[in-house]
């Protein structure tokens, strides 16, 4: 699993919309609506390297209302939690 870590600066007045049509697209697993220099955070999750053109430069980028992101990819997660399980379930 390939998580990468988007920041995303959206319109003022449209971020509740931009937050739910990004949260709305396939490797997309979370939003959040933030505080500080970014107005949402989304989280990023693929089985492949290539799948995250698809879902950042193909889809997520396009939605109306972004100004700007910033992509950082994670390399390895440090949790108590076993995300890995969680999003592999029915996955081969």
């Amino acid at each position: 699993m390939i998580t990468a870590i988007v920041l995303i600066h959206a319109e003022t007045a449209r971020i509740p919309e931009v937050a739910e049509a990004v949260a709305d697209l396939d490797g997309v697993s979370e939003v959040y609506s933030v505080a500080g220099d970014a107005d949402l955070i989304a989280m990023v999750r693929v089985q492949r390297h290539e799948d995250l053109n698809s879902v950042i430069a193909g889809r997520l980028n396009k939605v109306e209302g972004i100004v700007d992101t910033s992509t950082h990819i994670a390399f390895r997660a440090y949790s108590r939690h076993d995300l890995d399980a969680a999003f592999n379930i029915g996955l081969e």
